[in-house]
């Protein structure tokens, strides 16, 4: 009998509000790539505007909204407009051209930009009754006006420098992501008009904080960097009437592209990251009252032909208000979490290889620490014992301690392999950093592929041990690096399997040697065959719901994009295979369609976390969750990029405790989920999950802080401690 997981033993999951729809004649099975991520941004919009989260929570979350669509503008919105200026008339997966899904975006744009002026007025209300104030006009008292009015005269004034724009002066460069302020002015001696340009540098803080002995009491102030400037202008411009200004905010096409036939990889980098500061113009943000004279200048001389134009009343940049996040206030921020060190690394005095030697064992980030990680390298570089160390480094941040004990290893006389990935998006020019100090403490740094990525996550460890050389492998579905690893879920999994430290070698030779990998015996790797074993379980399920047996898929997954993969879920959907999937970003499949998509639903979880880690599981002929599902975890989305065009693993979960942690505890308490998650409709639209009446709702990020796992535990804890979730059987709807 296929299972739906719609309900729990101790917890119950919320009634499920689709009804199936048709899909019209001229409608398309697929929902448009770029409308979807703005949707995911919605949702991250609404966690800004939830009342049951701390205010500067709230504030993180609007924050990070405008990062996103800052990224979304530079990258995605840039891929479009490159396309429509050069002719192409390449649909979209849903049959959109270009211009068409331009058209939309930014129709979008505009919603999502109201939205969030919108939160952010609520939010600022609620700081302030909070004596967090940002000022404007109205609101600074005279000690902060002093203070304020010295600070600009003695460190902001010497840094700015008014530019006229006119014949005479060339129109300035504003670099991407920068700010500027437009004044007009009228001379006071002569009556003549002109417009003066301040670029506002990017070293500067987005805000300054008034110090609390200025203020005298409990309140704090920030004022915006921007805001200062307009405050004291008049010292910037003795001899002049200041009639108006305008602040305005660029963004420019941030994508890098990289001939196949570069012959020296890390100087095509450097010139490309210094040509990504001079792109195009994507998209211009001025002030709702901006002069239309000083508006027109802009647009002439920033060249906005397809650029978005996006006016505002409120605050431009949205994105800087991470600034004010650090303000040190734990009552408006969740509760301080400190992740926990598995029970069985404690048990072994903190000794990762014995107890990896022990028994195979995965660590869920960021419930459990992130330092087990480090540490495994650590213990590597500082252990005499090992031979040889290769690790591969997408992300890691500006301070990583893992590069730190690469290094160390390598000074340590140690064969070390660092493959280094150039092409990770924004990070380019802090990997070229590591690689050069890698290289220069004697690692061997290799940055694999010119036309694909090296995505996968992978640290292998070969150690001379009384019986032979052992090889001990750690595969990750998240980035070597420390900051994000409080903050995503990820999953780390260690183990001494030799068929999987023999894949994983060959994996590594694959990338720095071009050895295209044979006869693996554990491991798929993109784009090798990694598509083609989703593809192959796809089709057992298929044959399985055919012949009568139990037929589940379970993925968990950031994004969902590809035309075959979501073909093949039809496919197995039609065939009676019951489908759910926990999709946190952009979903292309479209659910709940009678007679093509009934057996799918699709939820999005968006919480304190960040939803990362990549699960796909299969029934297997067993009614799921069970011992018997072929359970993966993988550093890939189900995206062609990640398919065709990256370096990617899928790593079969075959201990027993493993299984059980992955399946039954995270896998199972994602679908459990109501008070994070969202549904996804026939017509593309969301809506949060709602809890059974008389049930009681269930937070998987609550559930997972507070209970330890499966496979960490170790003997410490009783067999009873965790609390086993469990599905109440019925159809899915």
């Amino acid at each position: 009998m296929s299972t739906s997981p719609i309900g729990s033993a101790d917890e119950s999951a919320g009634a499920d509000p689709m009804q199936m729809a048709e899909l019209a004649h001229d409608e398309s099975p697929y929902f448009n790539r770029e409308l979807s991520w703005l949707q995911f941004n919605e949702r991250v919009l609404a966690e800004a505007s939830n009342d049951h989260y701390p205010l500067l929570e709230r504030l993180r979350f609007l924050s990070i909204s405008g990062s996103n669509l800052d990224e979304f503008m530079m990258i995605r919105v840039a891929g479009l407009v490159g396309q429509v200026q050069r002719g192409l008339e390449t649909p979209s997966i849903d049959g959109r051209s270009p211009m068409q899904q331009l058209a939309a975006i930014r129709e979008k744009l505009v919603h999502l930009s109201a939205i969030q002026q919108t939160i952010w007025r609520s939010v600022q209300e609620g700081l302030a009754r909070a004596d967090i104030h940002i000022a404007d006009e109205q609101r600074v008292s005279p000690a902060a006006h002093k203070w304020l009015k010295t600070y600009f005269l003695n460190e902001i004034l010497p840094i700015i420098t008014p530019q006229a724009l006119d014949p005479a002066h060339p129109f300035p460069f504003v670099q991407n992501e920068g700010m500027g302020l437009l004044f007009t002015l009228t001379r006071d001696a002569t009556r003549e008009q002109l417009i003066e340009m301040v670029l506002i540098p990017s070293a500067l803080p987005r805000f300054v904080r008034v110090p609390d002995a200025v203020s005298g009491d409990s309140s704090v102030l920030y004022i915006s960097i921007a805001r200062l400037i307009q405050r004291y202008a008049a010292a910037l411009f003795p001899g002049f009437t200041i009639e108006g200004d305008g602040l305005f905010r660029v963004l420019r096409d941030s994508d890098i592209e990289i001939e196949e036939e570069a012959e020296d990889l890390v100087r095509t980098f450097r010139s490309a990251i210094q040509r990504r500061r001079r792109g195009q113009v994507i998209q211009l943000e001025i002030e709702e009252d901006f002069d239309s004279a000083a508006e027109a200048l802009l647009l002439d001389q920033l060249g906005i032909n397809e650029a978005a134009l996006i006016k505002t009343d409120g605050m431009i940049g949205i994105d800087g208000l991470a600034e004010i996040v650090r303000e040190d206030r734990p009552d408006l921020k969740f509760d301080a979490y400190s992740p926990r060190l598995p029970e069985r690394v404690r048990e072994h005095d903190g000794d990762v290889f014995s107890a990896v030697r022990e028994k195979d064992i995965i660590i869920h980030h960021p419930y459990e620490s992130f330092e087990v990680v480090v540490d495994f390298i650590r213990q590597a570089a500082a252990d005499p014992d090992v031979v040889a160390i290769k690790q591969t480094l997408y992300r890691a941040g500006s301070q990583s301690a893992v590069v730190g004990a690469l290094i160390e290893a390598a000074e340590a006389g140690k064969s070390v392999t660092a493959v280094v990935e150039l092409k990770a998006r924004f990070d380019e020019e802090q990997n070229l950093k590591w690689a050069s100090k890698l290289e220069r403490a004697g690692v061997q740094v290799i940055y694999g592929f010119t036309d694909w990525k090296t995505h996968a996550k992978t640290a292998m460890v070969v150690r001379r041990e009384a019986d032979g050389f052992r090889t001990y492998c750690h595969f990750g579905t998240g980035n070597y690096h420390p900051i994000t690893a409080k903050i995503y879920t990820d999953l780390s999994f260690f183990t001494a399997d030799p068929k999987l430290g023999r894949d994983a070698a060959k994996m590594f030779n694959f990338v720095t040697g071009y050895v295209e990998p044979h006869a693996l015996e554990r491991i798929h790797i993109a784009p090798i065959d990694l598509r083609e074993e989703i593809y192959r379980r796809i089709e057992i399920e298929i044959a399985n719901a055919k012949a009568g047996k139990p037929a589940a898929i379970w993925f968990k997954c950031n994004q969902l994009t590809d035309e075959g993969v979501i073909d093949r879920l039809y496919a197995a959907s039609n065939a009676g295979v019951q489908i759910e999937l926990v999709v946190r970003g952009i979903c292309c499949l479209r659910p709940c369609v009678a007679g093509f998509s009934e057996n799918i639903r699709v939820k999005s979880i968006i919480g304190r976390f960040l939803e990362h880690s990549r699960i796909y599981a299969f029934a297997n002929g067993h009614a799921m969750p069970s011992a018997h599902a072929a359970v993966f975890i993988s550093s890939a989305d189900m995206m062609s990029r990640n398919l065709d065009r990256r370096v990617e693993s899928l790593i079969p979960i075959l201990n027993r405790t493993v299984h059980d942690q992955v399946l039954q505890q995270v896998l199972l308490a994602n679908m459990l989920d109501t008070q994070l998650s969202w549904w996804l409709h026939s017509d593309g639209s969301y809506s949060r999950v709602e809890t059974e009446p008389g049930s009681k709702p269930f937070n998987c990020h609550r559930y997972f802080m507070t209970n330890p796992s499966l496979s960490g535990r170790g003997g410490a804890l009783e067999a009873g401690a965790v609390p086993k979730l469990s599905l109440r059987r019925g159809a899915a709807a």
